[in-house]
């Protein structure tokens, strides 16, 4: 079924859209987070789509024909450090995916987690953000070379999902004592382990 709105929105929720952003979606299918996603970044940013069936590839080239921020690749999303070299760009801030991992074989698992992890620009926002029915990557230690990671528990949605945040680096230490929260931190409600992993 289609992401409910309530998932849509505590996925995007975790990106910070304050400034030019470079994201890739792996598996966008027929593009509820994309628009969403579209719709919150600035002009200057750069929105990547990686979908391996070719009618919804052909369905989101429509679907975004007018905005030349959305680029759609009819690729494998391992493909994603190739592609980010051909338009020059040097890292991405976001790696947003909903492929179902637990049903990938572990080699396959682990060149999209180490490609995924190596293009991520070395900034604290930066983050690989996924929404799965299970939390695996985390609770089986798929995700330990991510600096640290916050997962959120996503009921109102049919499954219900787990949406998890791992974030390229360390995040900064706090002045005087005080922890200041930014955009898509996840300590909100509904958080179910934040911190490092």
């Amino acid at each position: 079924m289609p992401s409910s709105k309530t998932l849509i929105r505590k996925v995007s929720d975790k990106m910070d859209h304050s400034g030019p952003r470079v994201i890739a979606e792996f598996g966008p299918g027929e593009g509820c987070h994309t628009r969403e996603i579209a719709k919150r970044m600035r002009p200057d940013s750069h929105l990547l789509l990686f979908e391996i069936d070719t009618e919804l590839c052909d369905h989101l080239r429509k679907q975004f024909a007018n905005d030349p921020r959305v680029s759609v690749h009819n690729d494998d999303c391992v493909k994603l450090p190739e592609v980010l070299s051909k338009k020059g760009l040097a890292h991405c801030d976001y790696v947003v995916s909903g492929i179902p991992f637990s049903i990938l074989d572990k080699a396959k698992k682990r060149e999209i987690l180490d490609h995924t992890h190596a293009v991520l620009a070395p900034e604290t926002h930066s983050a690989f953000i996924i929404y799965q029915v299970t939390n695996e990557l985390r609770t089986r230690g798929h995700c330990d070379h991510f600096a640290r990671a916050e997962s959120e528990w996503c009921l109102r949605n049919v499954p219900p999902m787990f949406v998890t945040k791992f974030f390229k680096t360390h995040a900064q230490k706090p002045l005087n004592g005080h922890h200041k929260n930014g955009n898509g931190s996840g300590n909100g409600s509904g958080i179910i382990g934040t911190g490092a992993r």
